[in-house]
């Protein structure tokens, strides 16, 4: 657990960051992507538009379930609950939200940070970051998947004998002393 104690910061700065971060720029990311489309294929662009708000939901969505998903289980390991889950969820929302107030009281820090936003203007930067944390998500069921099977590998071939194998009868073990110790004469 001692591990855990000094990870834990560092776990929630990289999650409040991430999300945070998602806040600012998902909106200008799903706006850059559709108006993309808009200008390959308007049909499926114009369809795209009218559910802007849908489309950054989901995709905030995305950062919000792996975030809570992933920050607990490194932090608690197997051992998490349900309510502990929800309790670092929540602290990371409020983090979120207070951090932001205190970001836009000190003067020209949101604007900073808002103004990495024209850099998601670009088509490839923004689905990019549109796509990250599906492409995470996909890594660590791939990374669990080969975890889990190389356990069952290593289980099966632990499993190759009976335990009671290599157990030798102690009757046999002092017949088999007796017979050691008589001497042989030949006849």
């Amino acid at each position: 657990m001692g591990k855990a104690a000094i990870l834990t910061p560092l776990y929630l700065s990289v999650a409040w960051t991430l999300m945070t971060s998602y806040q600012l720029f998902t909106e200008t990311t799903v706006t850059t992507v559709t108006m993309y489309i808009n200008n390959s294929l308007p049909t499926i662009g114009t369809w795209l538009a009218s559910r802007i708000d849908m489309l950054v939901f989901i995709h905030s969505f995305a950062w919000i379930f792996l975030l809570s998903s992933v920050i607990p289980s490194l932090i608690l390991g197997k051992e998490r609950s349900v309510l502990i889950q929800f309790g670092v969820c929540l602290t990371l929302t409020f983090l979120a939200f207070i951090v932001q107030d205190a970001l836009a009281g000190l003067n020209g820090t949101m604007d900073q940070i808002v103004g990495l936003a024209p850099l998601f203007h670009n088509p490839i930067l923004a689905s990019a970051y549109l796509s990250l944390p599906y492409l995470l998500m996909v890594g660590l069921d791939i990374r669990s998947k080969r975890k889990q099977k190389l356990t069952i590998e290593l289980e099966s071939e632990t499993d190759d004998f009976p335990e009671d194998a290599f157990i030798v009868d102690e009757d046999f073990k002092e017949k088999e002393k007796i017979q050691e110790e008589e001497p042989v004469y030949p006849k």
